[in-house]
């Protein structure tokens, strides 16, 4: 993989692992990450250090992938999908001073190969969402979903299994 070091002001991608054959379009802000071979990356999307994006995936544009999202090989996202990291985000300590790195604890999330997630999805973190699994537009995951399920809904329910 090569490393990126460009800062433009229609695309910041800083130290950023990027593997051959990968397609990044305009106004994109990754920075710390990786993106493995023939990878695209849509416009307007942010991918944050330490989240890893495997081989053959679709990143759609206006979507959020913050650090310790891990997306495995051959997967599609939506537009607008929203990954979270943090179960109980505060932006200040009790006392009323700004929150630092040190005030909050990073949950990782899972995309297992193959899985596709439908656009406006919100994906809470600590979850793993299975290899070649579907989940609807607009679905908010809280749950692990299983290998090869479809998803629907707020919350997130199976409906039905790929064959």
């Amino acid at each position: 993989m090569e490393i990126l070091n460009i800062d433009e002001p229609r695309k910041s991608l800083v130290n950023v692992k990027v593997g051959q054959g990968v397609r990044i379009f305009n106004f994109v802000n990754a920075y710390g990450c990786s993106i493995d071979d023939n990878s695209k990356v849509g416009a307007f999307v942010e991918i944050q250090k330490g989240a890893t994006i495997g081989k053959n995936c679709k990143i759609s544009s206006h979507t959020f992938i913050c650090e310790g999202v891990h997306i495995e090989d051959n997967c599609f996202i939506g537009h607008g999908v929203m990954f979270t990291n943090d179960l109980f985000p505060r932006a200040t300590r009790p006392d009323g001073s700004p929150q630092t790195e040190e005030d909050w604890t990073l949950v990782e999330t899972f995309v297992k190969k193959g899985a596709s997630i439908g656009s406006n999805c919100t994906i809470v973190c600590g979850v793993t969402i299975g290899e070649n699994s579907l989940i609807g537009a607009g679905a908010v995951v809280t749950k692990n979903v299983p290998a090869n399920a479809v998803v629907v809904g707020n919350p997130a329910k199976i409906i039905k299994y790929l064959k």
